[in-house]
Formats: structure tokens, sequence, C-alpha cells
């Protein structure tokens, strides 16, 4: 099995690493300072009490690669747009790219029942260039649970959590879904195939779509955002929004609000992604996280003023 990781910071270092030790052919596309440490020294995960060092092929410029089985995008959602024109030189005809980023992916709409059966998005994909150039019948489904960090170039630290919830967009149980899943479990990770991974996408983006815009506004870590009465009223009133949205798209919760938040909030001072990243000086990961479920909300007439406030905010402050 042929896999290439597309974005092979810290996620997909982990991903990388442990395929790669499990037997599978594995490729990398990273960049800089990263791409330059794991061509001199191998890429080194240190996971669960051991570390892993592999020496794959890696290359800033994916033509140099060929042609995988899969393509799995570690990329953030935003930074997908730059980079979208050089994916086609991972394909052949039946390679399945998955899409294990934060958020709405651009596939959302492919394949859903109903009236808004393969509508695109335009803050996740602006201009189609993904839905034309990926092609959403490529897509597989992929939510992510580890915690990792780069702690210097070449080098990626695994904190916690071993998890990816797999899924076809149609929900059959696919044999090339159901390769993947087997390749990540022999690989050392949960990866369950799920019949609904819409279902597993909103759980997760449940709690991103609120706690990220406002911890990048307060500076808040999430047990400080959970705690304080002020904050959490604006997370329920955001996730009630979005619950709303979900279900008139036909999607279900396996947990209550309250439970998501309990579970968000045992994190204690952990920093979301998006303060991460404010507080890097880089670009935040806004419109897969809240705009998408912001033109979802007016797609199916769900009015959202409470996001819409926070997503404004937001907005300001990444541009700041």
């Amino acid at each position: 099995m042929r896999i290439c990781v597309y974005g092979a910071g810290a996620i997909g270092g982990l991903i990388g690493a442990r395929l790669a030790r499990a037997g599978c052919d594995v490729s990398l596309v990273a960049r800089g300072a990263h791409l330059a440490a794991i061509r001199a020294r191998g890429l080194r995960v240190r996971s669960q009490g051991e570390e892993i060092v592999i020496r794959p092929r890696c290359s800033d410029d994916p033509a140099e690669l060929g042609a995988h089985d899969y393509v799995i995008l570690t990329l953030k959602a935003h930074s997908v747009a730059a980079s979208v024109e050089a994916l086609p030189a991972l394909f052949g005809p039946d390679t399945a790219v998955v899409t294990a980023m934060n958020g709405v992916p651009f596939w959302y709409f492919h394949e859903l029942a109903g009236p808004w059966r393969d509508h695109r998005l335009a803050s996740v994909d602006p201009g189609n260039r993904q839905w034309d150039v990926i092609g959403p019948q490529r897509a597989i489904g992929c939510v992510v649970y580890p915690a990792c960090r780069i702690v210097e170039p070449g080098v990626v630290e695994h904190l916690d959590y071993d998890s990816f919830v797999i899924g076809e967009p149609s929900g059959e149980a696919s044999p090339r879904a159901q390769a993947l899943c087997d390749a990540l479990c022999a690989a050392g990770f949960k990866a369950p195939l799920v019949p609904a991974i819409r279902n597993a996408i909103w759980t997760k983006l449940w709690g991103n779509v609120c706690f990220n815009p406002i911890s990048a506004l307060t500076h808040g870590t999430v047990a400080e955002i959970a705690d304080d009465p002020g904050t959490l009223g604006v997370v329920r009133a955001i996730m009630l929004e979005a619950q709303r949205i979900a279900e008139k798209l036909g999607a279900q919760f396996p947990v209550s609000m309250e439970q998501r938040i309990a579970n968000l909030r045992a994190l204690g001072s952990h920093k979301t992604s998006m303060l991460q990243d404010l507080e890097r000086g880089r670009p935040l990961e806004i419109d897969a996280l809240v705009s998408a479920v912001h033109e979802m909300g007016r797609l199916v007439d769900v009015p959202t003023p409470i996001l819409d406030a926070v997503l404004a905010l937001v907005r300001l402050r990444a541009r700041a």
C-alpha cells in the first residue's frame, strides 16, 4: 500500500511514522526546516514512551513522488487552496484522498441525501478548486483526535489520544475505506469505519466552532472558557445554533451538549489550535471551523446571531 502524507507536520508526522513502521510504503510532503531535518536525520516521532525513526521519501514537490493508493491531507484547512493544483501529481486512477483536517470538508454535501446534494461551500472551497481538482469521488472523511506538536524540525511529540474516525461520504463500507482502517489499526491507531461520518465531523466541530474563536478573542484556555459563566453562556448559545443547523442537514449528535463541554473542560489548561496559531503569528483556521457553519445556517434558514457576532470579531482579530 503506497501512502503519501501531504503536510507532514505534527499529525502527519505521527501518521506517516506509524504507517511506515507497520510496513506501508510511505512518502511525505513537507517543507522548510522540517523537510531539511527529515532529509538529513530522518523523521523522529516520540509516541507512547518510544521513539520511531523513519527515513521516507520526502519532498516539497509532489511531482517527485509519483502516484499513490492514498493521499492523506493533514494540512490546515486554509492551506489546501495553495496546494490543490499540485495534488494530481500524486494521483493514479483509483487514488483516494483522505481529508484528515479539522472543520467542514469540501466534499460535505457529496452523496448527501436531500435537496442540498452536491452543494458547494464557498467558505471552504472558494472557486470550487478542491471539488474540481481533487474531485469528491476521491474523498474519504477522517476526523482527527490525536494531539501532537513539532518540538524541533524533524521531531514530533505525540501528546495524547490515538483515534481517527473514518467514513465514506456515501456511508458505504467500501473496500478502500476498510483497507485504510485496517492499515491505521495495524499501525497502532484506533480507526473505526463509521456509516455516518458527518455525525463524527459535527461532534468534533461542535466544540471547535465556539471554543476556538473564543480562545483567540480572549486568550483563554479551554478550562478558563468553560469555567467562566459569561464565556460558557456564549459557548452554549453557539452550540445550540450549530446543533439546529446540523440536525436540519440530517446529522445527529451521539453525546449531549453538556457532555461535549465536560469532555473539553477535562483538557484543562489546553490552548486551542486557533489560539496557538494566533500566538505564533500564523493564519487562523476560521473558515472551515466557523464561516462554514455560518454559511450552512444561511442555506437551511437557521439564524445564528451569536455565531455571527463571534465570527465578525475573530475575523477582525485575525486581520489585526
